[in-house]
């Protein structure tokens, strides 16, 4: 059985995820963004082989998080399934970044590079990254004036870019990408069509599945199906590029092979 590390899993897809993997025998490490939540949901997490609390908001509390998965040992995967819709505004968080770029981009990017490396890497997207084209011009929203679903768009084709990365700068390791759909959680609102059990199911397995089909790397995926993700996203020198900036912008480094 595999132990996974499951990032926003207190709710919504990534606690549908999380459950799926419990029922299905394997140990699972759970996220909350505060003690407080993480209290509220006792009764779920009290199944957990462990829960990381940190706000991704936060670089140094995003570091703390990958310390206390370290802490508890080698994960088999890890799902990068926290994340944030549309906001208001920029939001700047203390280290002065928009906060949809710090949430969705910079704090998988800061895991990624500071949790030891497990076997398999999950990273949510969505659809909307194909309108995401251009972010490296002003990747921080310094220069623009704030638009919430371009902000969004952007962030989601950096984890596939990232993924895909991955997937050619560590060999040894699963690395894909997925879009869950439009699902019914609190971020997609009861009129969205996928139940949660379809917006969870295409991580879930390509964290621990052994079939064949699930033993790929530098794939994006939607329903367990491949699919071609915007062709930003699978050029080299844009992921190379995208990187470089996420490790200007955090001054953390990815790890070389």
């Amino acid at each position: 059985m595999a132990i996974v590390f499951i990032t926003g899993s207190t709710d919504g897809l990534g606690r549908a995820a999380a459950q799926s993997l419990l029922d299905q025998g394997h140990r699972v490490v759970l996220h909350a963004r505060s003690a407080d939540r993480a209290a509220a949901v006792a009764d779920f997490t009290s199944r957990a082989a462990g829960v990381a609390v940190g706000d991704l908001r936060s670089a140094a509390e995003t570091k703390g998080i990958a310390d206390q998965v370290n802490a508890i040992g080698r994960m088999d995967a890890i799902i990068h399934n926290a994340g944030v819709y549309t906001q208001d505004s920029r939001a700047a968080t203390a280290e002065g970044h928009a906060g949809t770029l710090a949430i969705n981009t910079l704090a998988p990017y800061l895991l990624t590079a500071l949790i030891e490396r497990p076997k398999r890497l999950v990273y949510l997207s969505s659809g909307l990254h194909r309108g995401g084209e251009g972010s490296l011009r002003d990747l921080d929203w310094t220069g623009r004036n704030w638009d919430a679903a371009k902000a969004y768009a952007e962030s989601k084709l950096h984890v596939v870019a990232l993924a895909f990365a991955l997937a050619r700068r560590w060999p040894q390791v699963l690395s894909n990408a997925v879009d869950p759909g439009w699902v019914r959680t609190r971020m997609g609102g009861a009129g969205a069509p996928v139940d949660l059990d379809t917006g969870q199911r295409t991580q879930s397995w390509l964290a621990v599945s052994e079939e064949p089909a699930a033993m790929v790397s530098g794939r994006y995926w939607h329903h367990l199906r491949q699919e071609q993700p915007a062709d930003e996203a699978t050029d080299p020198g844009f992921q190379d590029a995208l990187i470089e900036r996420l490790s200007e912008l955090t001054g953390v480094t990815l790890p070389p092979a």
